[in-house]
């Protein structure tokens, strides 16, 4: 069995499948190619080979050009591998304009999928074949959630590095408390047709969404008091749903709120879906970042120097951060200066490197080179032996990971 990909490997993924869903090609010249786990290289070069001779055919002498050289510099990276990787391999490869219609340069894009890829597949066409990677990155554990009392129900999913709440079902019951000129009985009775309905209402939208619309792999039914158990006992639910019950869990909320609630109270049940694993880093800072002497740092600078001491344990970085690295070279002398720059700040600190002198020559002339801040973080992670997590800005907890500049560290030592 493959591996599970880990959140800087989904995160490189994702950001190909950004960039490249918004690439056309001039005509069909865009190569996209699936080679599952194991098919040998040799063999898929051999079939490029085949392709490369039919192109040859091809009538539009730029078509022509453009596919022939994908397909040559698509052989060419191939060449490199002594096998095909645990989960495959996919590549994009084709003529992209830089700057208009006859700007074209050749790029190619190398994937690890985080699953292996089921059979091998060549297509060349206008655009990228991005569907099968997609499907690959849909989280396919969803655990659904009611959170229910006897005035409203929540109805929501809990998927990858979400939570969302589907639906809030209002029940329409009198409260407990008799209405002037109602015996006890007939008012005790008409609030248990009430009930009943309402039950019934809330099984139905249930039923909807977690079969219908996003086929829940589990489910958990929460709430305060007694109500819950009444759900579940009278058998409402779908027999699907009912089976599928992995918790039931008491709650100080119901509705959308008690939603939030069963998220902090479900974390072993919910062991296994992303949301939790991230919560649990952040609330871990935010615990250490509280504490006198606590093992966590916090902002680029602090985090960088903590990693200089081989003191990172992991590191964690909001997935929307933009973090850029950049290196600017002398062009006179080859003296460097780097920094990492999250998005708020890039424009300002990259001006401010390029317009100093090169303490060296005072020359102002540079080469900038630039990176993905979280892909260089991985890379300058390992000689330290450290763990970097990609938190995501979809939770509350990516949001509070922002608020401290969207990157943070726990300490082994300080």
């Amino acid at each position: 069995m493959a591996s599970k990909a880990d959140s800087v490997s989904l995160y490189k993924v994702r950001k190909v499948l950004s960039e490249l869903s918004t690439k056309k090609g001039r005509g069909t010249e865009l190569v996209s190619l699936y080679i599952p786990p194991r098919k040998p290289i040799h063999e898929v070069i051999g079939s490029l080979r085949d392709e490369h001779g039919t192109a040859s055919n091809i009538k539009s002498d730029t078509t022509r050009t453009h596919v022939l050289d994908a397909l040559t510099k698509t052989m060419q990276r191939l060449k490199l591998y002594d096998k095909t990787p645990e989960n495959g391999l996919v590549i994009f490869c084709g003529a992209l304009p830089t700057n208009g219609p006859g700007s074209e340069v050749v790029t190619l894009h190398e994937v690890v999928p985080p699953k292996p890829v089921d059979t091998f597949l060549y297509r060349c066409d206008d655009h990228y074949l991005l569907e099968p990677i997609r499907e690959m990155l849909k989280e396919k554990k969803i655990v659904g959630m009611i959170s229910i009392d006897s005035t409203e129900a929540g109805i929501g999913i809990v998927t990858g590095d979400k939570v969302e709440v589907v639906e809030v079902v209002t029940s329409g019951v009198s409260g407990k408390t008799r209405k002037g000129g109602q015996s006890a009985r007939r008012y005790e009775r008409l609030r248990e047709m009430e009930l009943n309905d309402y039950y019934h209402r809330v099984a139905r939208h249930a039923a909807k969404a977690f079969l219908e619309d996003y086929h829940i792999m589990g489910l958990i039914v929460s709430g305060p008091g007694p109500t819950k158990d009444d759900f579940l006992k009278g058998q409402y639910l779908d027999y699907r749903l009912q089976n599928a019950v992995v918790g039931e869990i008491d709650t100080s909320y119901a509705g959308r709120e008690g939603i939030r609630d069963t998220l902090e109270k479900g974390v072993k049940v919910l062991e296994d879906v992303r949301i939790i694993e991230e919560k649990k880093l952040v609330q871990k800072f935010l615990r250490e970042i509280n504490m006198e002497n606590g093992l966590a740092a916090y902002g680029i600078n602090a985090v960088l120097e903590a990693l200089k001491r081989a003191s990172v344990d992991v590191i964690l970085v909001s997935e929307d951060s933009g973090l850029t690295y950049v290196r600017v070279i002398c062009k006179r002398d080859g003296t460097e200066k780097e920094t990492l720059i999250i998005r708020e700040d890039y424009v300002s600190a990259k001006q401010r490197m390029i317009s100093e002198p090169c303490k060296v020559c005072g020359n102002l002339e540079y080469d900038v080179l630039e990176r993905d801040g979280i892909e260089y973080l991985a890379d300058i992670s390992i000689d330290s032996v450290a763990k970097i997590e990609v938190i995501s800005s979809k939770s509350e907890e990516g949001a509070m990971l922002r608020s401290f500049g969207g990157i943070a560290a726990l300490l082994r030592y300080r």
